[in-house]
């Protein structure tokens, strides 16, 4: 390949001719790992056993989960943490990272400390500690097949491109680090909208709040007043591909935020089942409105979780196994208005009443039937859809704007890491 001049080729690829590429154990005064014992755990305290699962989107996280220490445990065991520190997950999840910043904790071994030199821009380290070709520098290194490892001396060799001077990696950090200031604060935004939209299903669904126009006392219906209810046909995962009859399986209702299925708009996503079609049973045909349950989930929020089906069209659509489909008896509830009304707080405490199991739980087509649901109007139902359509409509848009900033920062590091772009230095920059 030939070269623009003031370039030149090195192992992370082209960069400028007053760059160098380092080791990440040059830019650094200390790097280590965690302890390899368990330390002795505490009921309450201020101090924190914290491993790799721990390190999230910059900051460590410090949940109702994470284990205390004593004082005294943590001032035998804590390692050499500064100002200067980074933390990173080198055992299992491979590269979350976060900065140190004065927590007290003690670090895991699943978790690696690197010291940043003062002469060099932690922020800017981080930034190519998440770079494409840092991630595949890790990937060709890691050992250990069931948990994957990244060694310290694998870390200490990571390539770094580095600028010829610390202004060049404060200007690049600073950059990136106003798009990563504005995906936070649309993730803000977005987690905000939620919480609204979630409040007005409170209130909308259950009728504790009525829209203008509508007033009137709403029946209370079972799902089994509602609907018929039928398992799915088993496959396993590895039975899909891209060849066959449209299928759903139960992990991917699991993984889904959205509460319905477009089959016509979807079909080339929609994993495919290559079956001869007699074997199916009819029941487990999903036809436009049918609501599709899971019956088995490893936690208590996903017990309800569900998803409408819209098949216009009639194109075979197989429900899979551990699903629950729910064919409708009668047209009491509007295709548009399935979509929320499972959704309220009232139905997952039913749900979660019902469940049974230890590790995973589940409902059966016994005990789904026994769930009961406030039912308005046609008209009302079609009017509170509306708000809620409007409301989802909004936070994709917010979501698809946060999506969109989080591409242009993944092609901003690519050009600023490797010096293909390179940035006029703020005046103060140019002063420090």
């Amino acid at each position: 390949m030939e070269l623009n001049s003031g370039y030149k080729q090195t192992d992370v690829g082209v960069i400028p001719e007053d760059w160098e590429v380092k080791p990440l154990f040059s830019l650094s005064t200390e790097i280590g790992d965690g302890i390899h014992s368990t330390p002795n755990y505490v009921k309450s305290s201020e101090f924190y056993f914290v491993n790799g699962n721990n390190l999230a989107n910059d900051r460590i996280s410090i949940n109702d989960s994470t284990m205390c220490i004593s004082e005294a445990e943590y001032k035998t065991l804590r390692k050499n943490l500064t100002d200067r520190t980074l933390l990173l997950s080198i055992n299992g999840t491979i590269g979350n990272l976060a900065f140190y910043d004065g927590e007290h904790i003690v670090l895991g071994k699943s978790a690696a400390y690197i010291n940043v030199a003062k002469n060099i821009s932690r922020t800017f380290v981080s930034y190519c500690l998440k770079s494409r070709p840092t991630s595949l520098f890790f990937e060709n290194e890691l050992t250990g097949t069931t948990i994957r490892n990244l060694s310290l001396q694998s870390l200490r060799n990571t390539p770094i491109p580095l600028p010829a001077t610390v202004e060049e990696q404060l200007a690049i950090a600073e950059a990136l680090s106003d798009v990563d200031e504005l995906i936070g604060a649309l993730d803000q935004l977005i987690a905000k909208k939620r919480d609204l939209k979630q409040a007005a299903m409170q209130q909308l669904l259950t009728g504790q709040t009525r829209l203008p126009g509508f007033s009137g006392e709403w029946e209370v219906k079972s799902l089994g007043d509602l609907f018929s209810f039928s398992g799915g046909y088993s496959a396993s995962r590895d039975q899909l591909s891209s060849k066959g009859y449209c299928y759903l399986h139960y992990g991917d209702i699991h993984k889904t935020s959205k509460t319905f299925i477009d089959v016509h708009a979807e079909h080339q996503d929609i994993p495919k089942l290559d079956i001869q079609l007699k074997r199916v049973s009819p029941r487990s045909l999903l036809d436009d409105g049918d609501v599709v349950f899971v019956d088995a989930s490893e936690d208590d929020e996903g017990t309800s979780k569900h998803v409408v089906v819209v098949n216009k069209d009639k194109t075979p659509y197989i429900a899979g196994l551990h699903t629950l489909v729910a064919k409708s008896k009668t047209d009491e509830l509007t295709h548009e208005y399935r979509r929320y009304c499972f959704q309220t707080t009232a139905i997952r405490g039913q749900f979660l009443f019902y469940a049974v199991g230890t590790k995973v739980s589940g409902i059966s087509k016994t005990n789904i039937a026994k769930l009961t649901l406030p039912v308005p109007s046609h008209s009302e139902q079609t009017a509170i859809a509306e708000v809620m359509a409007d409301m989802d409509a909004e936070l994709t848009a917010f979501e698809q704007r946060r999506d969109k900033t989080n591409a242009l920062k993944q092609g901003m590091m690519q050009e600023l890491l490797t010096g293909r772009i390179r940035l006029p230095l703020p005046e103060a920059l140019k002063k420090a």
